[in-house]
């Protein structure tokens, strides 16, 4: 049988050849100098490859741990503290050591005529610290040194000193110690915790459970991270952290402390991989006052703020949901300045203002007695208006106290009117007496609050006193039915509310209903 020819086109034949001529190896001469630039480019690759692996993780953390080891410190505090008290042994009496047991009671009681011994005892905690500079200034954690009368630093090689406090700062939880040595100390520097990424490898030291000096590692989580003060700024890490790591550093891969080990989210008292360490940029602030002063020293602008939510900036008819509004001005630099109850905090000192938090870390940061820019909205126009700082410890030492947090009881009412789910009645001094309310406060008091409303679920309640609507007074009924059709007539979708309830006064915007 023969086999017939297969007709092919010019483009098949052309491939074909071509994919022959591949198939087919060839020699091809090359020069020296090419050859030597063709190894060249390959160790190049090579290099950077490992230069990439190196950095993505580190070998071996050794060589780091061993370097940085020796500024790191075990803490232990002791306290004299009240042992307990209880009443004589019982002694039968006519028993032949009746005699015997009264005199070693009296001879141990002292002057205590009631029988009672008290026992003092000390009682001994652990953390960790690091040194800061070489004449013997220590970090650490406030709480781990807070009401000890004696402090013992230990270093990694064995050996011990007594330390004394130079200042305290409970609000972000430091403490700065200093020991007397006999030759310079080993120590370590802070670096810049705003430089960290979240996914940078990071080393945890101190003392874990009191078993001595102990290295993890681990990654940065997150930033930023807030917890309880008004000054927080943790970054999180995966690190290990157990108690008796509180005080003690985190460094990043350049040996330099970023953070100071302070707390650990965990359900039950050990590492489950979440450590908050309070940022070196902070710390270091608070470090170079209380070194300084002995004490911290931040700037007060002496005003009440709340974020700017959407629904507030809305109401407002602000173009996006920035800066820190103003709920309340008492006595202090923004009063003096004129700073006043609605405006909005855009920047501060040159800096815009994201939020509150950022706000108050700004004024924080800033020396006491400066004069500084604040340029807030107010009525729609920018405004700037310079104001002289005051200092946060002063306010803080004569502040009022809190009113308790507690829902006040709905007043007895007259008249009445329902407008967004509330049900209003102006204030009258029997209602500022049973909510107490200064004598001068004006306003509308609610008696009642719809449960199915959005009045309900943003936490209006029975007591609440209304001052403001649309951000213009109110004292009747009339005058909030002029602001809400004020508020429709500019085109706004909800009415702004300023609400006091216990003398904390809040900003809540509510939707308004259609007619």
């Amino acid at each position: 049988m023969q086999s017939k020819a297969v007709a092919r086109t010019p483009f098949e034949a052309q491939t074909s050849a071509h994919v022959q001529t591949l198939a087919k190896p060839q020699s091809i001469p090359f020069s020296p100098m090419l050859r030597a630039a063709l190894m060249g480019l390959m160790a190049l690759s090579l290099l950077l490859v490992q230069a990439v692996m190196a950095d993505a993780k580190p070998e071996s953390l050794a060589p780091l741990a061993e370097k940085i080891s020796p500024s790191v410190v075990n803490i232990t505090t002791s306290t004299l503290v009240e042992g307990r008290t209880g009443p004589r042994g019982i002694v039968p009496e006519g028993s032949p050591f009746e005699d015997f047991f009264r005199e070693f009671q009296d001879r141990n009681r002292g002057d205590d005529e009631s029988g009672e011994t008290p026992s003092p005892r000390r009682s001994s905690a652990l953390g960790s610290g690091f040194v800061i500079s070489e004449d013997g200034y220590v970090v650490t954690n406030n709480h781990v040194i807070e009401g000890a009368d004696e402090i013992t630093i230990e270093f990694f090689s064995g050996k011990e000193l007594i330390a004394k406090v130079i200042g305290t700062d409970p609000n972000t939880d430091i403490a700065l110690l200093k020991v007397e040595a006999d030759e310079p100390l080993p120590f370590v520097n802070f670096g810049n915790s705003d430089a960290a990424r979240v996914g940078d490898w990071v080393i945890a030291m101190g003392n874990p459970l009191g078993q001595g000096f102990s290295v993890s590692a681990g990654i940065v989580s997150a930033r930023n991270r807030a917890l309880s003060g008004t000054y927080d700024d943790y970054i999180q890490t995966d690190a290990a952290i157990n108690r008796g790591n509180s005080g003690g550093p985190l460094f990043n891969m350049d040996g330099a402390v970023i953070g100071v080990n302070t707390a650990i989210l965990s359900p039950n008292g050990g590492s489950i991989g979440i450590g908050f360490s309070m940022a070196s940029n902070v710390v270091t602030r608070v470090v170079d006052q209380l070194k300084e002063f002995g004490e911290t020293r931040r700037g007060w602008l002496g005003v009440r703020i709340q974020d700017v939510t959407q629904d507030v900036a809305d109401a407002m008819g602000l173009a996006k949901s920035t800066g820190a509004l103003i709920t309340d001005v008492p006595d202090g630099p923004a009063k003096d300045a004129g700073l006043a109850t609605g405006d909005v905090i855009m920047s501060f000192d040159g800096v815009d203002v994201a939020d509150t938090r950022g706000l108050v870390r700004q004024v924080g940061n800033s020396p006491v007695g400066a004069t500084v820019r604040v340029t807030v909205l107010r009525e729609g126009k920018t405004q700037t208006i310079p104001v002289v700082l005051g200092r946060r410890e002063d306010a803080d030492g004569t502040a009022a106290p809190e009113a308790e947090n507690e829902e006040p009881q709905a007043p007895d009412a007259p008249e009445m009117s329902s407008l967004m789910g509330l049900t209003l009645t102006p204030l009258t001094d029997e209602m500022r007496g049973e909510l107490g309310a200064a004598a001068d406060l004006e306003g509308l008091a609610v008696t009642e609050v719809d449960e199915d409303t959005e009045a309900f679920e943003k936490g209006l309640r029975a007591g609440d006193i209304i001052t403001e609507a649309g951000q213009q007074t109110v004292t009747s009924i009339s005058e909030l039915n002029d602001r809400v059709a004020a508020a429709r007539e500019a085109g706004r979708k909800s009415l702004l509310l300023l609400v006091r309830r216990a003398g904390d006064p809040r900003f809540v915007a509510l939707t308004l209903e259609e007619e």
